[in-house]
């Protein structure tokens, strides 16, 4: 296993279009899987104001996406930290929904304040 660089981190977010949003919910972690995209550094969210992601504004999050291949036992994680922030721009809104087409009229950024990678190569 080696660790990977913050500009390889970001460029795997890239690649990848569902992660997991790890947060905290009635004070135990909690996990989401949700499809994403990035812009510049930010993750970018969407998803139902009456869930529990729902709550998650000014929250302190955890990123996490991956691509493993289990045949060749070897691929990647990585995992982001950062505060989750409504966005609440008309404009900007109505632009991300044609991007991000889940379900939901709320959209969150959580920009990159931590990230950590990791590859994964069977030896052998």
């Amino acid at each position: 296993m080696r660790e990977l660089p913050w500009d390889e981190c970001l460029r795997l977010l890239r690649k990848a279009t569902i992660g997991r949003l790890v947060f905290t919910k009635d004070a135990l972690p909690a996990i989401r899987p949700v499809g994403f995209l990035m812009q510049d550094q930010d993750i970018l969210v969407r998803t139902t104001t009456d869930g529990a992601l729902g709550r998650l504004a000014d929250t302190v999050v955890a990123f996490e996406a991956d691509s493993i291949d289990e045949v060749r036992r070897s691929g990647w994680s990585v995992v982001a930290v950062g505060m989750a922030r409504r966005i609440e721009g008309a404009e900007e809104k109505r632009a991300l929904s044609c991007r991000l087409r889940a379900a939901g009229d709320l959209f969150i950024r959580i920009p990159v304040q931590v990230i950590t990678g990791r590859y994964l190569e069977e030896n052998g």
